[in-house]
């Protein structure tokens, strides 16, 4: 189905944790991850030069595939350069990739971005070391996708419509 190494993780607790939106606006993480939609998150930095800029295309392909469904999901990408990552950084980053309301990118406190990180066990020792992770949840309380590797837009839709389709199937049993 895909090249990516694809694991699914039962749970990963959300950390109480707050981080600001692009927007600016103040959040906490697990209402913005729980907000009802499906969820596909990465960790990013705007400095990247490397596997970030992929992984955004990647999200913004993804995005312009889903169509008119683009709207029922959350796209999030939190930085894991919350030093250098300000919202107005983040905000400039998000334009360059034509992102919508649906994908928000997201900073805040080191400490913030290290549980985030580590609550989704990405965390590699720091930002040059982080390595290309993408994560998809269905629904609240449904198992997490985790892609260790890169994931083309077409891949990602069809996990992404896959995992869907199970969750509905579970929801009408």
């Amino acid at each position: 189905m895909t090249s990516a190494r694809i694991t699914s993780v039962p749970n990963y607790p959300i950390p109480p944790v707050h981080l600001v939106r692009d927007d600016g606006k103040e959040v906490s993480l697990a209402d913005e991850i729980d907000d009802g939609r499906p969820v596909v998150l990465n960790f990013i930095f705007t400095t990247c030069s490397s596997i970030c800029p992929l992984m955004s295309q990647t999200f913004a392909q993804f995005d312009r595939q889903l169509g008119a469904e683009r709207s029922r999901v959350h796209l999030v990408s939190i930085s894991v350069d919350p030093e250098e990552d300000t919202p107005a950084r983040l905000h400039e980053y998000a334009r360059k990739f034509h992102a919508g309301p649906e994908w928000q990118h997201y900073t805040g406190t080191v400490e913030a971005s290290l549980a985030a990180q580590r609550a989704f066990n990405v965390w590699r020792g720091d930002k040059m070391s982080h390595t290309p992770v993408t994560l998809l949840r269905a629904a609240p309380g449904r198992p997490w996708v985790r892609i260790d590797g890169f994931v083309t837009p077409s891949e990602l839709v069809h996990l992404y419509r896959e995992q869907l389709e199970s969750a509905q199937t579970v929801a009408t049993r």
